[in-house]
């Protein structure tokens, strides 16, 4: 059996208010000011967060993140202000399986940006992109995820509003970012073509 061939992917996708674009090394000093403004709020979803790179650690991350999306192993756009000068968030494609093809969304927008829609905007771009065929300028996924723990109940508004179904909800699926001996359950949300 021949392996389908990987789709064209757009190194930047427009919204009406925000450009994502896939990262480069350049972007550190905006990423990593916008990690560490937003601790507070991340380390208590993000497993990455409890222990943030430094500077040069984050140069070094997005040159394995731009390896990586020009291979096709994992989709991570930067999330940035309409004119690219602002860094305002992270999203992207995780967990690809070219076989189905499919995918999971996830997002982290900077604490001095929540509240305005941003992720829902990104998620929304990112659902349409890839749910599009490759002939429409799409990924042609027929299947794409959202998780996200219980209680992060502002992570888990976005995806019904989007249209996805909630497959499941994964109890004792995890452990809490910020204190492991929390046990946390994960929702499942999908939405597939």
């Amino acid at each position: 059996m021949t392996a389908r061939p990987l789709p064209d992917v757009p190194t930047e996708v427009r919204t009406p208010r925000l450009l994502l674009r896939a990262p480069r090394p350049g972007d550190a000093p905006a990423l990593h000011a916008a990690i560490h403004a937003s601790l507070p709020e991340l380390r208590r979803w993000m497993v990455w967060a409890q222990a943030p790179l430094d500077l040069p650690g984050t140069v070094e991350n997005l040159r394995e993140a731009a390896q990586r999306f020009e291979q096709r192993e994992n989709l991570r756009y930067h999330v940035w202000n309409a004119d690219g000068t602002e860094l305002i968030g992270s999203s992207g494609y995780h967990a690809l399986d070219w076989r189905v093809p499919k995918a999971e969304i996830g997002y982290w927008i900077a604490t001095a940006h929540t509240g305005q829609g941003y992720a829902t905007e990104v998620a929304r771009a990112l659902t349409d992109l890839g749910l599009r065929f490759p002939g429409e300028g799409g990924l042609g996924f027929r299947r794409i995820e959202i998780r996200c723990d219980r209680d992060n109940e502002r992570s888990a508004r976005i995806p019904p509003a989007l249209g996805y179904t909630l497959d499941a909800t994964l109890v004792n699926d995890s452990v809490a970012a910020h204190d492991p001996s929390q046990l946390r359950d994960t929702l499942l949300f999908s939405i597939t073509r």
